[in-house]
């Protein structure tokens, strides 16, 4: 069982646009980014660090057989914390140093098992991308956007 509280997230590259705040109106967007920021508290929900500039992040998770593409949950993470969740956006942005260390810190690693965890996150993401297209299940939401509603935000 992976005990790694920090995972690096990598999007199949078929499923890049498939992120909520090109789904969804800004308004609803803002509403599910503010439910997940005040769930947090205030605190990074993977690292526990306090910040006002928390990220909204979208969990997916990934059925490889029926190719499916389906939201887990949103969560609020600190800025280090995404970077590292993303981090093939963070080598292209140049800034990987800052991010494997955050990775390292956060999960008491070593660079060993730093690289260890980039290779497994690679090598899943080389096996979705063989997924020749994958459906989208935000089914999810429904209870956002249901307490949205409820109280007149939409």
């Amino acid at each position: 069982m992976d005990k790694k509280i920090l995972k690096i997230e990598l999007v199949p590259d078929g499923c890049w646009y498939s992120n909520l705040r090109t789904l969804l109106s800004k308004g609803e967007w803002d509403y599910i980014k503010a439910a997940a920021k005040q769930r947090a508290g205030g605190k990074c929900s993977v690292c526990g660090k306090k910040t006002a500039h928390l990220d909204a992040h979208e969990r997916w998770e990934y059925d490889e057989k029926k190719g499916v593409q389906k939201l887990a949950d949103i969560i609020a993470v600190c800025k280090d914390c995404h970077s590292v969740i993303h981090i093939g956006r963070t080598y292209l942005k140049g800034d990987a140093e800052r991010a494997e260390n955050h990775y390292m810190k956060v999960n008491g690693a070593t660079y060993a098992e730093f690289r260890a965890a980039l290779k497994e996150a690679n090598e899943k993401h080389v096996r979705r991308n063989k997924v020749s297209e994958w459906k989208l299940d935000i089914s999810y939401l429904k209870r956002y956007l249901q307490e949205g509603k409820d109280d007149g935000n939409n």
